[in-house]
């Protein structure tokens, strides 16, 4: 599987250079795993105490991945038959208010949250989570896990308030035999060539170039194709609307208003994106390794090697980035039963099982330890492996989960053509002035 990988250039503004030390010290910590991926951590559960009660664990994983979750949770009710487990499937995109409902509601609070690393520390800073420092949920100390996993999980307080379950970043996805037929023999690099591609694939083949997700998640790898981001919380500066990053959603809106992708659809976008790819309706996506169960499981994937994985393409500063995303094992500061809670959120976060969880689902593991070698010889997990080399790990803010929110009705404008990238990314910067950060400058 193809893994490009471009340097990072600086600019004055010194974000690239925080970039490339979070990239060196996450490519540090994954090549000494490397050397020694035979080598499986001892199980982190053997030491903590016994305990007992029932624990509800609201579990936001997809339809592909819930029935191997609910495999851990047995196992984990065998090993500990004094703690019952309530095992509640929530949509992963209704679960963050849902959770907000029930805090405020004081009813039907879970226990246990599998939370994603953009909600986390909101959650913390508003009090809704218990600080897990000095409990059984936690190791001595966070250094047998990924650098980029950790920054989500700690407030400035020093308090830690969840455990790192699985980590990943978004890669290009391409249909090797779509490629093949359109007489293409490499992925693309940039989004330049990317857009050169699909135009041509259209022309060749009839089918579609690449489908888009106006999902913002799905935007941060055009932002930093042009080194920028959505904030800079050092400065304290709004960048949302700099000249670099409405150059960079300008990027991903011309390959639609280009007709090299297709005019995403207001609702249900990512599951349109993901069914067009399984189907061979559309040659690439930008997605993580969650979709990759999914995609397997169509006919058009039956031969696991007709997918290909490609780092994203850079952007016009000559760099690529891709967000750091994933999910935390967090404990509600209501949990009824925290010692159970705690129990549970050390097995399931323990390294043997983000090993097994990674070999069954081909997601992330987030502790060193169970890269593994039998994890790193599947030639998709080893490529994401490599994509988080240039994962860029998200600004780490209690308003983070909601940045996403206020720009989702403008993104998915800006790719429809209802409104342009200046105008939409604009409005969202000062939306996000006068609500969400105040007291934060804005960049135009």
């Amino acid at each position: 599987m193809e893994s490009h990988i471009h340097p990072d250039a600086s600019d004055s503004t010194g974000r690239a250079p925080r970039r490339r030390r979070a990239a060196a010290a996450l490519a540090a910590a994954l090549a000494l795993t490397a050397t020694a991926c035979t080598v499986l951590g001892g199980s982190a559960e053997e030491d903590a105490p016994a305990a007992s009660g029932s624990v509800t664990w609201w579990d936001t994983s997809g339809e592909a991945e819930a029935p191997h979750f609910a495999k851990l949770v047995a196992a984990f009710e065998k090993k500990y038959p004094e703690v019952d487990v309530e095992h509640v499937s929530v949509p992963f995109d209704q679960a963050q208010q849902k959770f907000l409902d029930a805090v405020e509601s004081g009813q039907g609070v879970p226990d246990v949250l599998r939370a994603d690393v953009g909600w986390t520390i909101g959650f913390a800073a508003d009090g809704h989570l218990a600080d897990l420092t000095g409990t059984p949920a936690l190791d001595a100390d966070m250094s047998g896990f990924l650098p980029t996993t950790t920054a989500s999980v700690t407030l400035e307080n020093g308090g830690v308030y969840g455990v790192p379950q699985v980590t990943d970043t978004l890669a290009l996805l391409y249909n090797r035999r779509i490629f093949e037929e359109a007489g293409i023999n490499r992925p693309p690099s940039t989004w330049k060539d990317l857009k050169d591609v699909a135009l041509e694939i259209k022309r060749k083949t009839g089918a579609e170039g690449i489908a888009l997700n106006p999902d913002p998640f799905f935007s941060l790898p055009f932002l930093y194709g042009e080194e920028s981001d959505l904030v800079d919380v050092a400065s304290r500066t709004i960048t949302v609307a700099s000249p670099d990053s409405v150059r960079g959603v300008a990027t991903a809106a011309d390959l639609v208003s280009s007709g090299a992708a297709p005019k995403p659809p207001e609702k249900d976008a990512y599951a349109a994106m993901q069914n067009a790819f399984k189907s061979g309706e559309t040659a690439m996506m930008i997605n993580g390794p969650w979709a990759t169960a999914d995609i397997f499981s169509s006919p058009e994937f039956k031969d696991r090697d007709n997918l290909g994985i490609a780092a994203v393409p850079a952007g016009g500063s000559g760099t690529a980035g891709s967000p750091t995303g994933g999910h935390n094992l967090v404990v509600s500061a209501e949990a009824e039963n925290p010692d159970a809670s705690y129990l549970f959120v050390k097995y399931m976060t323990d390294a043997k099982q983000q090993e097994s969880t990674a070999l069954a689902l081909g997601l992330l593991p987030t502790r060193t330890a169970a890269y593994t070698g039998k994890v790193l010889s599947d030639p998709v997990r080893n490529s994401f492996y490599l994509a988080l080399t240039k994962a860029v790990a998200r600004p780490s803010l209690p308003e983070g989960g909601q940045l996403f929110v206020a720009l989702q009705p403008r993104y998915t404008a800006i790719l429809r053509g209802e409104e342009t990238a200046r105008e939409g990314l604009t409005r969202t910067a000062e939306e996000w002035s006068e609500g969400l950060l105040p007291g934060y400058s804005v960049e135009r």
